[in-house]
C-alpha cells in the first residue's frame, strides 16, 4: 500500500512563503510522475506542478516563477516551495504520484494552505 504524507500547509499573508513536503513510503524514482494538484470547494482539482522520474519539470501558468518543485531522492520526498503567494493560492494541497506500471494513481491526503490578504 502506497502512502503519500503531506505537511507544510498552514496560514500565511499574502507575499508571504511556505514549503510543502511529501514523503513517500516507498522510492520516489518507482513512479513515473510525482506532483502537487490543489483543490477548491466547487472546483475541478488543478494541477500546481510536477516531476518526472528523469527530472523534467511542469507548471500551470499561474504559479510559474512562484513556485519550484523539487525532490529529495535519499528521503523519499517531494518539495513545493511557494514564495509570493497570493490568496487565490488558498486551497487544499494534495500530492500525487503516478505509476503507470499498474496504472495508478495514488493521493495524499491534502493539506489546507490559506493565504490571507
Amino acid at each position: 500500500q502506497v502512502q503519500l504524507v503531506e505537511s507544510g500547509g498552514g496560514l500565511v499573508q499574502a507575499g508571504g512563503s511556505l514549503r510543502l513536503s511529501c514523503a513517500a513510503s516507498r522510492s520516489i524514482f518507482s513512479f513515473d510522475v510525482m506532483g502537487w494538484h490543489r483543490q477548491v470547494p466547487g472546483k475541478q482539482r488543478e494541477m500546481v506542478a510536477t516531476i518526472a522520474n528523469g527530472g523534467n519539470t511542469n507548471y500551470a501558468d499561474s504559479v510559474k516563477g512562484r513556485f519550484t518543485i523539487s525532490r529529495d531522492n535519499a528521503k523519499n520526498t517531494v518539495y513545493l516551495q511557494m514564495n509570493s503567494l497570493k490568496p487565490l493560492d488558498s486551497a487544499v494541497y494534495y500530492c500525487g504520484a503516478l505509476d503507470r506500471k499498474v496504472a495508478s494513481t495514488y493521493w495524499g491526503q491534502g493539506t489546507q494552505v490559506t493565504v490571507s490578504s
